[in-house]
């Protein structure tokens, strides 16, 4: 009986302890899926656009794991090719950032389009939250070009309903010393005001994503 007794206020005091001390809630998963410039281009992975990112929000309270899918290279229709295998069960919002080398290939901007919308369209068939970053054609594409494909992303944003950052390299397009040597990825200092910039917005799309 005095066993019995023990192991009856031994589990009741267990029992206060793990109702005082709940588990801790796993982070929030997030993809940051893109090319080279999501990938970190010639870079540390600890400077990398997501890690970065990830840092910033954990800094502001954020718990976040934000998972590195960029692909150097990768295309529109590259980025739709993987898109389902790359994004993994249980990931609640993407950072989808692809386009630059399409425009860079003169791709036609209607292909950029129906990929970007596809892969939209299966995210969001998911479940899982979109938050959109832009891109512009560069200038040697001509006005033609640009004119359609500029308007891609905030077309598609407000068809969608899902956030958009306008453009990926605001604040680093135009200055040298934020770019590695190739003049066109961001060096860290380039990645440090990308995140500077983004981050508002990724604060508000990780507190809106469902729980």
């Amino acid at each position: 009986m005095r066993m019995k007794g023990f192991r009856t206020l031994f589990l009741a005091a267990l029992a206060g302890l793990i109702a005082a001390c709940p588990l801790r809630a796993a982070p929030i998963e997030i993809v940051g899926f893109g090319d080279s410039l999501m990938a970190g281009y010639q870079l540390p992975p600890a400077d990398a656009f997501p890690a970065r990112l990830e840092k910033a929000l954990r800094d502001k309270g954020i718990d976040v794991s934000i998972s590195n899918a960029g692909v150097s290279g990768d295309t529109t229709s590259g980025g739709l090719a993987r898109i389902d295998w790359s994004v993994p069960d249980g990931t609640k919002g993407v950072i989808l950032e692809l386009g630059a080398n399409d425009a860079l290939r003169g791709i036609p901007p209607e292909e950029s389009r129906k990929n970007l919308v596809a892969m939209i369209e299966k995210l969001k068939a998911r479940g899982i939250g979109v938050l959109l970053v832009g891109m512009l054609a560069p200038p040697n594409m001509g006005g033609d070009y640009a004119e359609r494909f500029n308007p891609i992303y905030p077309d598609l944003a407000k068809t969608y309903g899902i956030p958009l950052y306008p453009f990926f390299l605001d604040g680093v397009v135009e200055d040298a010393s934020l770019k590695i040597e190739d003049g066109m990825h961001p060096n860290p200092k380039g990645v440090g005001i990308i995140v500077d910039r983004i981050l508002p917005l990724v604060e508000t799309f990780v507190q809106e994503l469902p729980k």
